[in-house]
């Protein structure tokens, strides 16, 4: 199966540790964290995909704001020029242990954290990068040969 993941996820799964705006949400992050961690691959897209789900049943749900397609186009930027490819919608991306990590790096010095300005969560995901990402949700082992 193909994870739905709209560009700024791409940040946010860096320091996912659980913690969410509803119960269902997290619930619903939980399993695509699995997923992730699993190797399944991940396909970009415009606006709302598999972690917005559980919002999108609400009223004015914040997924659809210009807030966050700002946040979409900032992150497809730097994630794009961190990897040297496009991130945009249809691009398919192998989230292997290689890549996770040099997010992981890039994030943790600010490389790639344009997209996180007026986040409210801003504040928790860069403590878990100063820390080193422990108990962080997506982890992808070194395949060895």
């Amino acid at each position: 199966m193909t994870i739905r993941l709209r560009a700024h996820h791409l940040l946010c799964l860096l320091t996912y540790v659980g913690k969410g705006y509803s119960p269902a949400f997290t619930v619903n992050y939980d399993a695509i964290a699995e997923r992730l961690s699993r190797g399944e691959d991940i396909l970009l897209v415009s606006g709302p995909d598999d972690v917005c789900a559980p919002l999108l049943e609400g009223p004015d749900p914040h997924c659809r704001n210009e807030s966050v397609i700002e946040r979409d186009r900032l992150a497809a930027r730097d994630v794009g020029d961190l990897l040297a490819r496009p991130i945009e919608p249809g691009v398919r991306l192998d989230l292997d242990a290689a890549i996770l990590a040099r997010l992981r790096q890039a994030f943790s010095i600010g490389g790639v954290r344009k997209a996180c300005g007026g986040c409210e969560w801003n504040e928790l995901c860069g403590a878990i990068a100063a820390g080193g990402f422990p108990e962080t949700k997506v982890q992808r082992s070194v395949v060895q040969r």
